[in-house]
């Protein structure tokens, strides 16, 4: 059996965006018998709320679905991250930005827009700002059902690391 595919979900304080798409990524993978090809987290670019467990508004939107986030809380991105992952997938540009500039060299070509696996060149919308968190969790599910077709769709871990990176 081939190594997991390693996948960090990356937005601005990891209490909304990038935990959603952690858990429904993770949902994903289950419900298609594939948990065991992924290992899948989420972290934040800033450090605004480190520490503090998933907004109530993705925790309410996941357990809609039937989803689970217990016991998540927000941490940083670390330098570590860029050995860690294989692809760093982030919600909006200014987490291109960060992400790119935080993980520096070692994170060339894993650093990716979520949105990109739907056919979309947009950003997630931040509901912390906008508070509407079900038009948030539309693009998730968007993003990471294209997400995982793209790394399904290619024979062996080595041909889906490729079609994260490409």
């Amino acid at each position: 059996m081939s190594d997991p595919v390693r996948i960090l979900f990356v937005c601005h304080g990891n209490i909304c965006r990038s935990p959603m798409a952690e858990f429904v990524m993770k949902d994903l993978a289950e419900r298609r018998g594939m948990a065991d090809r992924f290992r899948i987290a989420s972290a934040a670019t800033h450090d605004d709320v480190i520490g503090s467990p998933v907004h109530p508004g993705t925790r309410e939107v996941l357990e809609s679905q039937g989803i689970a986030c217990d016991g998540k809380v927000a941490r940083r991105l670390r330098d570590e991250d860029a050995e860690d992952w294989d692809v760093v997938i982030v919600m909006d540009e200014a987490n291109v930005r960060d992400a790119k500039r935080q993980l520096g060299r070692a994170g060339k070509g894993k650093v990716r827009k979520l949105l990109e696996y739907a056919g979309e060149d947009r950003d997630v919308a931040d509901p912390w700002w906008t508070g509407d968190f079900a038009t948030t969790y539309d693009d998730v599910l968007a993003g990471c059902t294209g997400l995982l077709s793209a790394l399904t769709g290619s024979a062996g871990s080595r041909g889906a690391h490729r079609a994260v990176r490409d």
